[in-house]
């Protein structure tokens, strides 16, 4: 026994590198614990309270952390905090303190985006008690936290158990929240399921391929690995085959072509509220992890590697933009716009050129900001019920028409998101697809940025025909725009006025993502 005792050590762990993460998860808990305990008619208000708080505490944090690490990046075990970290985790709580805001929009009647209570059957005289009594369970806030925790992990994670880890701690709350919508539970139920059966299958590749890497390398760490396939000769098949199945787990996170199947389906029957988060977090997340995987062992064997993912890339570009020109749902729209865009950041990905990191980021940011924006201004604009009050979202584009007539500030901020996605000038978008392009012609990745260039023009007819009835036609019928408490308003405006700030005076945003450099070993 006293052996044992001399020879142990106590590890030593750098608590202020894990306290954003700590603070996230801490205030999940705490959301749990008033929606367990709380009087129910203060439970739901100090549930959003505690969560929009833990949202800015753990920016705040990020920001100090960004001043302590540029100096010296630091290595905990499996936990890579470097400025890769700092900044996706920062741009991760911006957009979840966004998109809980308009989570937590209620319109003049009360109603939410959630159920009153996801265990009421569709349809049955339960789900009708809990609505006509205005009952209104809150743990989706905390859920979303949970999520965010499993995104801020990602892109930190220096193992492939880790990066599972934080993979199934971002999803799983997910998945829930999907099937919560208050209208069309059947089809945010088929959302969830399909979801589900997404993430498992990204489980499953993320897991094969560790299993491949272990068998070459020896170790669990990504770092290690980076740092012992140079040396490996003879076994390069085994080590392509697992870069390969981790890459594909990555990609169908970031919802790129052929693993794109359900995302459509997913963002559309998910609440209007989550599906933007989704679609913003789970691709800043999901990229940032991928930026660190590839430009550390990927890039080892991207001779191998570059034409299989060039092919995804070129296909993930024709099935975002020619696809998404025949829909006529603009949720469905959306999500096609997103994988076009995924596309897009590959290019950045694959570059590997000087900055290319914080050019990918900057992208993201830009991204998020309008996709949180648009979302939100698509949860504002609802069809009506026989006797006259708000009813689901109006998401047929016919549904549209004319909204520049009943909200012209709506509409407006509406079109600066659309303009963003086109990547037309003075807006974050043009930025951000800018610097990456310069970066794939800069990588010698010329004709697939042309083509990039070709799919960005096709992709601006869909996003200016939805410019074109909002505008120039007359108001549709039985659409409105609701009345609410003002949160997804706020965002509305504060996601538009980024947009412009980012596409008009972009430089100390790029100069501080200038700095992000991804800790090799």
């Amino acid at each position: 026994m006293n052996l044992l005792a001399a020879s142990f050590s106590a590890p030593q762990i750098e608590w202020a590198s894990l306290i954003p993460i700590i603070v996230v998860l801490g205030g999940a808990v705490v959301g749990i614990l008033i929606e367990a305990f709380a009087p129910v008619k203060a439970r739901r208000i100090l549930v959003i309270a505690v969560c929009l708080l833990t949202t800015l505490i753990a920016g705040a944090v990020l920001a100090t952390r960004w001043l302590a690490v540029q100096g010296a990046p630091s290595t905990l075990g499996e936990y890579i905090e470097d400025p890769l970290t700092l900044a996706a985790q920062f741009i991760l709580v911006l957009i979840a303190f966004l998109a809980l805001l308009v989570m937590a929009d209620r319109t003049e009647i009360g109603d939410g985006v959630f159920a009153a209570q996801p265990s009421d059957r569709p349809g049955s005289a339960d789900e009708e008690l809990s609505d006509t009594k205005g009952y209104q369970r809150s743990e989706m806030f905390p859920l979303t936290l949970f999520s965010v925790a499993g995104m801020m992990l990602f892109p930190a994670a220096d193992s492939y158990v880790m990066l599972f880890i934080a993979l199934e701690v971002m999803s799983l709350p997910l998945y829930i929240l999907a099937a919560t919508a208050r209208r069309r539970r059947q089809l945010s139920q088929e959302a969830a399921l399909k979801y589900f059966i997404l993430g498992a299958f990204a489980s499953g590749f993320l897991l094969m391929g560790s299993a491949f890497l272990y068998g070459v390398s020896g170790s669990l760490t990504i770092s290690d690995a980076a740092s012992i396939l140079p040396n490996k000769s003879g076994m390069d098949w085994i080590a392509l085959t697992g870069v390969v199945m981790v890459m594909v787990g990555l990609l169908f996170k970031v919802g790129a072509a052929p693993f794109h199947s359900w995302t459509p389906d997913v963002y559309t029957g998910a609440p209007t509220s989550v599906t933007g988060f989704m679609a913003a977090g789970v691709k800043v997340a999901a990229f940032a992890a991928m930026l660190r995987f590839y430009e550390s062992v990927a890039a080892i064997l991207q001779w191998d590697l570059l034409p299989v993912l060039f092919a995804v890339a070129i296909l993930t570009m024709l099935v975002g933009t020619f696809t998404g020109i025949v829909q006529s749902d603009v949720k469905r729209m959306l999500a096609f716009s997103s994988i076009a865009h995924a596309s897009f950041i590959l290019i950045g990905v694959f570059s590997l050129t000087k900055g290319a990191t914080g050019h990918v980021l900057f992208y993201l940011l830009a991204y998020g900001l309008a996709t949180v924006g648009a979302f939100a201004v698509v949860s504002l604009v609802r069809t009506t019920s026989e006797d006259g009050l708000p009813a689901a979202e109006a998401t047929a584009l016919s549904g549209w028409a004319g909204l520049g007539k009943k909200s012209p500030l709506l509409a407006a901020a509406m079109l600066i998101f659309l303009l963003s996605f086109a990547g037309i000038p003075l807006t974050a978008g043009f930025v951000g697809k800018f610097v990456v392009f310069a970066d794939g012609f800069a990588g010698g990745m010329t004709w697939l940025v042309v083509l990039a260039l070709a799919c960005s023009a096709v992709t601006a007819f869909y996003y200016f025909r939805l410019v074109r009835l909002m505008f120039f036609t007359d108001p549709a019928e039985n659409t409105l725009v609701v009345r609410s408490e003002g949160f997804a308003g706020l965002v509305v405006v504060v996601c538009a006025l980024g947009t412009l700030l980012l596409g008009i005076f972009p430089a100390p945003v790029l100069s501080i993502l200038s700095q992000v450099v991804i800790l090799l070993p």
